[in-house]
């Protein structure tokens, strides 16, 4: 496999922490590492030292994060243009579909290299939620297609994704290409389980239930402290810890607040140590993972990891490829059903670790693996691509 140079655009990167910057920023390192070299491309923040063994180039960028979570960037300078000329990219993978997408189409037109994009977010769902007139929703579905149809070709993360991507009119041809996780397979010491416990008051055989995710309320963080109130009003004792950050995390701790529900809940915020999250899987029995936003879930595969089972509403894009009470726990979109798992987890613990081995031994996908089949592929559409300049 011949060494490449390629180009990761992606509009959200560290500090913003979310599954597409996370796989913007695995993506680079096992390309590093292992297939050639990377090349990040990605809007400026304040404060922010890039400390990775590849390159990452920051461009001017607006402050909307207010509205949309994230910082603006402006794709279209040319000292970014030749910039990254420079860089020589075989390659361009976008993991946006807005300015990652024009600065990637604009590249093109002058170093000829072919665009790959990954859908990994329903738009759809975040348009609606962010764009208040219908009007305007539909020119932003019309740019994003646009951006989209003009790629040289489309991946999913998930059969879900490209559901989704089809409903919003996408009509050509997409590949599923999994994510992974760059949690090494097995669980945190005991030590730093034992510390995790004495940190946050935790008694060592109690039932830990957690959440990792933004604070957002279409992450469905509603339904986890509906199910929990119903199954602390039966009298189910835990603890549940909430790891993430948003701008809905006011109003979902004051919901706890309001169920009476504060002494159980813990809300950590953003926790960028990588070792330290682990240990958060770790302890937790019971990974609740309700979404029926995200496209794939990547959380999922990180408590695989550490021999955490998840909870996943059946049917859902995160549930694809799990087996009920084999490689997870599936059930319908009711808090009642909820409720139901965690007084069973109570009466039957042991049932929630052959689930999460068997989940450790059966749905484990490293990053270095999942970005050796993107990287095959890669080679596959240069190769495509020589064939077609040859024989035009």
């Amino acid at each position: 496999m011949r060494k490449l140079s390629v180009g990761i655009f992606n509009d959200s990167f560290p500090p913003i922490i979310d599954g597409v910057a996370n796989t913007a920023v695995n993506y680079a390192k096992s390309i590093h590492k292992l297939y050639g070299r990377s090349v990040v491309a990605t809007p400026w923040y304040p404060k922010v030292k890039d400390q990775y063994p590849f390159r990452v180039i920051r461009y001017s960028s607006a402050n909307v994060s207010k509205r949309i979570g994230y910082r603006m960037g402006n794709p279209f300078s040319p000292l970014l243009i030749r910039r990254l000329q420079r860089e020589k990219l075989d390659i361009i993978h976008i993991h946006s579909p807005f300015t990652s997408a024009l600065l990637a189409r604009v590249l093109r037109r002058y170093t000829g290299s072919p665009i790959v994009f990954t859908y990994h977010t329903k738009f759809d769902v975040d348009i609606e939620k962010r764009i208040a007139l219908n009007p305007l929703r539909t020119v932003s579905i019309r740019f994003l297609m646009n951006n989209i149809n003009a790629c040289d070709e489309v991946w999913v993360v998930s059969e879900g994704a490209g559901e989704n991507l089809r409903h919003l009119g996408y009509k050509g041809e997409y590949i599923t290409m999994e994510n992974g996780t760059d949690f090494v397979k097995g669980r945190a010491s005991e030590d730093a389980i034992a510390s995790l416990n004495a940190e946050l008051k935790i008694e060592k055989d109690e039932m830990v239930f957690l959440f990792v995710g933004r604070m957002m309320w279409y992450k469905n963080i509603k339904f986890i402290i509906d199910g929990l109130y119903e199954a602390k009003q039966k009298g189910a004792s835990f603890k549940m810890l909430f790891v993430g950050e948003g701008v809905d995390r006011p109003e979902i701790m004051a919901y706890v607040d309001r169920l009476g529900l504060k002494d159980t809940c813990v809300f950590t915020g953003a926790i960028h140590d990588r070792e330290l999250l682990r240990s958060y899987f770790s302890r937790a029995n019971l990974f609740l993972f309700p979404s029926t936003y995200d496209t794939n879930g990547i959380v999922v595969r990180e408590a695989a990891a550490c021999s955490c089972p998840a909870l996943l509403i059946n049917g859902s894009c995160a549930s694809e490829g799990i087996v009920d009470d084999d490689t997870g726990i599936l059930i319908p979109h009711e808090e009642s059903a909820l409720a139901r798992e965690v007084i069973k987890s109570l009466e039957d613990p042991t049932r929630l670790v052959r689930i999460g081995q068997n989940a450790s031994d059966k749905i484990y996908l490293s990053w270095d693996d999942a970005v050796g089949k993107a990287v095959s592929r890669y080679q596959e559409i240069l190769d495509e691509q020589a064939f077609r300049k040859k024989n035009a």
